[in-house]
C-alpha cells in the first residue's frame, strides 16, 4: 500500500467500532466513561500496560476509570490518538500469531506543554482519584547520589521559581497544591517506572520539591497527609511501532490507526496495596496486589532489566540489531543466563512459591520472539539512568559478599564501550542517547586506554556513587573487560567467560 492510500483510509474511532471483527472490540463501552485516571507519559508501555488492566478492571467491577493521558515531550501521541477519540489498537505477537483488540480505556489526551493549567486543574478536580506515571528514569531529575532531585537541572530551576511546569514533579506538585486549595480531596500517586522502591522514591521527589518551592506554607504536611505512593512492578515488552506494523494492522482491517502498539503475551504488574481512596479492581484484571512489592521489583529489575541492558551493550558492539538476534548468538545468550543464575541469583530475596529458575528459563523465550521486532538501541537508551537499579546494584550486593561479578561487570563495561568508542566491533557508528552524554562524550572524548576510560566514567559519582569509584577490584576487572572487549570483540568476550 503506497503512503497515500495509508493515509486516505478511514480512521480508527468510535464510530468505527461496530465494523471491527468481533474478538477485536472493546470489552467496555467507552461513551459516557469518566475520567477517574490521570497518566503522565502516554507511551506504548503504558497502552500496552496498565490502561489494559484497566479496561479489564472496568469490565470486571464497574467504575468510572478512564484515562487522561498525557504526554509529556511532544504532541506525537495525542495528535494520534485524538482523531482516533483516543482508541488504539494493541497487537499481542507470539509464537502461536497475533491477536488484536482495541483498548478504550484513555478517554482524554493532552500535551502537557500546550495547556499546563488544563493538566494542572486535571489532577486538582476531585473525580481524579490516581496519578500514574510512566515517564522514564530520566524525567524524575533524580540524582541517585542523594536520592534527592538534581541539583542545577534548569527545568527544575525554573518550576520551583513558579513560572513553569516543565517537569514531572512540578507538573504532580502544581496539581497537588491545588487540589489543597480546593477540595482537599485524597489522591494516589503511583509510580510504573523502573526506580528502586519507586512508590517511595517518589514521594520523596514530590516532598522534595515542595519544601523547596515554598518551605513554610503547609504543603508537605498536607500531601503527608492526603497524597500516597505505593510501590509497584511493571512488566510487558513493548517495542517500538513501525510504520509495516501499521500497514500490516490497516490491510487486516480496513482502518488506519496511527496508535497501534505491539506486545508480547507475558504481561505482570505487582502493586503495593496502599491506596488513599478508591481505585479500579486491577486484581480482577491479573495485577498482584501485597504489601511487599520489592522482592518482586528486585527481581524484574535485576533479572529482566539488568540482563536488557547488558544484552542491548553486547547485541550493539556485536552488530544484532534486535534483541532477538543477540540472544540466538550462543556466547551472548551464556552470558545472559550465567548473569541471571551466578550473579543475581544470589542477591534476591524470592517470595514464596515463586519459581526463579522458570522466571529465569522465560525470560530467555521471552528475549528469543522474532515476532517482536526490539531494537538492542532501544533498549540502550539513556544508560546512565539505568544502570543503577539494574547491574550497579548487583554488583554492590556480590562486592559486599567478596564475589568477583565478571558478568555484571560485563554489562557496564560494555556500556563503557559504546559510550567511549561509539563504533561497533565491525566499525559501524553508534549512536546513543543520554541525558549526562554531554558530560560523558566530554569525559572520554580524547581517552583511548582502558584504564583511562574506566576511571574517567567511574568518577561520576552521579551514576556510580563513591562506593564504586573506590572499589580497585571492581576497577581492575572493568578494565580488564573493556580491554577484551576492545582486543576480542564482544561474542570472543562473552565465550571467554563462559567458556
Amino acid at each position: 500500500m503506497t503512503p497515500t492510500a495509508q493515509a486516505t483510509r478511514r480512521r480508527l474511532d468510535l464510530a468505527a467500532l461496530a465494523d471491527l471483527p468481533a474478538d477485536m472490540r472493546p470489552r467496555v463501552d467507552p461513551r459516557g466513561l469518566g475520567v477517574g485516571i490521570v497518566h503522565l507519559g502516554i507511551g506504548a508501555f503504558h497502552r500496552a500496560h496498565q490502561a489494559v488492566y484497566t479496561e479489564d478492571a472496568i469490565a470486571a467491577a464497574g467504575g468510572d476509570w478512564g484515562i487522561c493521558g498525557v504526554t509529556e515531550r511532544s504532541p506525537a501521541v495525542a495528535d494520534a490518538l485524538g482523531p482516533q477519540d483516543g482508541l488504539y489498537t494493541v497487537a499481542v505477537r507470539g509464537a502461536d500469531g497475533e491477536r488484536r483488540r482495541v483498548i478504550p480505556s484513555v478517554r482524554e489526551v493532552r500535551w502537557a506543554r500546550a495547556d499546563p493549567e488544563a493538566l494542572t486543574r486535571r489532577i486538582a478536580d476531585p473525580a481524579t482519584a490516581i496519578v500514574t506515571l510512566t515517564v522514564t528514569e530520566k524525567a524524575y531529575r533524580l540524582d541517585p547520589g542523594t536520592g534527592r532531585l538534581r541539583d542545577g537541572d534548569p527545568d527544575l530551576e525554573a518550576d520551583l521559581r513558579g513560572g513553569s511546569t516543565r517537569t514531572v514533579v512540578g507538573q504532580l506538585v502544581a496539581g497537588l497544591a491545588r487540589r489543597r486549595a480546593h477540595s482537599g480531596a485524597p489522591i494516589t500517586v503511583v509510580c510504573c517506572d523502573n526506580l528502586p522502591s519507586n512508590g517511595a522514591t517518589l514521594r520523596d521527589l514530590v516532598h522534595d520539591f515542595a519544601r523547596r518551592r515554598a518551605p513554610r506554607d503547609g504543603l508537605s504536611a498536607w500531601l503527608a497527609d492526603h497524597v500516597r505512593f505505593p510501590s509497584t512492578m511493571v512488566d510487558r515488552i513493548v517495542p517500538a511501532t513501525t510504520a509495516a506494523d501499521r500497514r500490516a494492522l490497516a490491510a487486516a482491517t480496513g482502518l488506519a490507526d496511527e496508535g497501534l502498539v505491539v506486545t508480547e503475551p507475558f504481561s505482570q504488574w505487582v502493586i503495593e496495596d496502599y491506596f488513599a481512596g478508591p481505585r479500579p479492581a486491577w486484581e480482577r484484571a491479573g495485577a498482584i496486589m501485597t504489601d511487599r512489592v520489592w522482592p518482586y521489583e528486585r527481581i524484574k529489575l535485576r533479572m529482566l532489566n539488568g540482563s536488557h541492558s547488558t544484552l542491548a551493550y553486547l547485541g550493539m558492539l556485536a552488530d544484532h540489531e534486535f534483541v532477538a538476534d543477540a540472544i540466538a548468538s550462543d556466547g551472548l545468550c551464556h552470558v545472559i543466563a550465567g548473569l541471571m543464575a551466578i550473579d543475581v541469583a544470589p542477591t534476591l530475596r524470592v517470595p514464596d512459591g515463586f519459581d526463579l529458575l522458570h522466571y529465569r528459563d522465560d525470560l530467555l523465550r521471552r528475549f528469543a520472539n522474532r515476532a517482536l521486532r526490539h531494537r538492542t538501541a532501544q533498549i540502550a537508551l539513556d544508560g546512565s539512568q539505568k544502570l543503577p537499579g539494574r547491574l550497579l546494584g548487583t554488583i554492590r550486593d556480590r562486592r559486599a559478599h567478596g564475589a568477583e561479578p565478571a558478568l555484571a561487570a560485563l554489562g557496564v563495561a560494555a556500556w563503557m564501550r559504546v559510550v567511549s568508542v561509539r563504533r561497533s566491533d565491525s566499525g559501524r557508528p553508534l549512536t546513543i542517547e543520554d541525558p549526562l552524554g554531554g558530560e560523558i562524550a566530554a569525559r572520554v572524548g580524547s581517552l583511548h586506554g582502558p584504564r583511562q576510560i574506566v576511571d574517567a566514567l567511574l568518577a561520576m559519582r552521579e551514576i556510580f556513587g563513591a562506593d564504586l569509584a573506590a572499589d580497585r577490584g571492581l576497577c581492575d576487572l572493568l578494565v580488564d573487560l573493556v580491554e577484551r572487549l576492545g582486543r576480542d570483540g564482544a561474542e570472543a568476550t562473552a565465550r571467554s567467560l563462559t567458556a
